[in-house]
């Protein structure tokens, strides 16, 4: 480990310096449009076994390489599908990621051992600017430990990671808040692994029979995307998320809260505008994800929102679960899905 992180600003020296320490097989933070991104030189295995020691990281889950352009990202493949050009076209730079066959020159370590490997653009300009200084593609999963919530911003990654890994670039708060969608153009038809910052429904104006794969891997099996371990995005404290009509939902919840409180617990509320003025006054503290009008804010807001009710060393969490199911909507409820260490399924009355 490093034991010092340097905090960079995004000026052109400094991304010159995060560049030459990445090509030194250090470990650079770096802003994406999604999420903050803990980068590594791709082809250097010594530096991914450093990044995977930082954050704790099995080896089973890949991680996706970042290259700035569809030509970068056909040099780490077998074979690219036709598609792959009309959804570069159309995504890149953006918060899709690909999955595409594993060039040999590619490490096994940064594809989990399989066949295939994860490539995507980002949109980020500093992420961009990084990418063109350094020359290399660059390996990044998210600037957390590993199952924590993902940090979207530099205060979030050095919260988990300070003097565990060498710079980070603050370039302020993320614009998504959640990880890009991932598809995978390996199998027939093609499947969205994780639902992200672009839409299946955008996704189907290109491919009209994508699947979705809506299954969890088991701890321990590699995985084909980052982020399918049922158990993912976690903050310390334990949360319950609740799930059903919105009445009975929320009548769960207040029992859960005065239950909670009457045994003595500290208890802390995750939900929307909507969701937390149907419920009313509550003796708890609670934070606002935003209003269901916005999925854009919603998503922007969740792990912040997130860690800021870990950081209150509450007893327990409880959350409602999204509405929506369309859009953006369908990441936010993944992600809170697999943030809760209790589910609670509620029956219509």
């Amino acid at each position: 480990m490093c034991g010092m992180t340097v905090v960079l600003g995004t000026d052109p020296a400094s991304i010159v310096r995060a560049a030459a320490c990445l090509r030194q097989g250090g470990l650079v933070a770096f802003p994406t449009e999604t999420v903050y991104g803990l980068g590594v030189h791709a082809m250097d295995v010594t530096a991914v076994h450093r990044l995977f020691a930082a954050k704790g990281r099995p080896a089973h889950d890949p991680l996706i390489v970042h290259v700035s352009n569809l030509d970068q990202a056909a040099v780490l493949t077998t074979g690219m599908p036709p598609v792959a050009s009309a959804l570069a076209n159309a995504f890149w730079p953006g918060p899709l990621t690909m999955v595409l066959p594993r060039h040999g020159a590619v490490p096994r370590e940064v594809t989990a051992g399989l066949e295939t490997v994860a490539v995507r653009v980002p949109a980020h300009p500093v992420a961009r600017a990084l990418l063109e200084a350094a020359g290399i593609p660059i390996a990044a999963p998210s600037a957390n430990l590993f199952s924590r919530p993902s940090p979207t911003t530099a205060a979030h990654v050095l919260e988990d990671l300070r003097g565990r890994i060498d710079m980070v670039i603050d370039g302020g708060p993320t614009s998504v808040g959640v990880e890009s969608t991932v598809l995978d153009l390996t199998s027939t038809p093609p499947r969205v692994l994780r639902p992200g910052g672009v839409s299946v429904e955008r996704l189907r104006a290109l491919l009209p029979h994508l699947e979705i794969f809506g299954a969890s891997v088991a701890s321990g099996e590699a995985a084909r995307s980052p982020g399918l371990l049922s158990q993912h995005y976690s903050p310390r404290t334990p949360m319950a998320l609740y799930s059903g009509t919105p009445d009975a939902t929320r009548l769960a919840i207040v029992r859960r809260i005065h239950q909670a409180t009457a045994d003595g617990l500290t208890v802390g509320l995750l939900a929307t505008r909507e969701q937390i003025a149907a419920l009313g006054p509550l003796s708890v503290p609670v934070v606002d994800l935003g209003s269901e009008q916005d999925a854009d804010a919603v998503a922007r807001r969740l792990y912040a929102a997130i860690r800021e009710l870990d950081a209150a060393n509450l007893d327990l969490i409880l959350a409602q679960q999204v509405a929506h199911t369309q859009g953006l909507w369908q990441a936010v409820a993944d992600r809170l899905t697999r943030a809760a260490t209790e589910r609670v399924a509620i029956p219509d009355p």
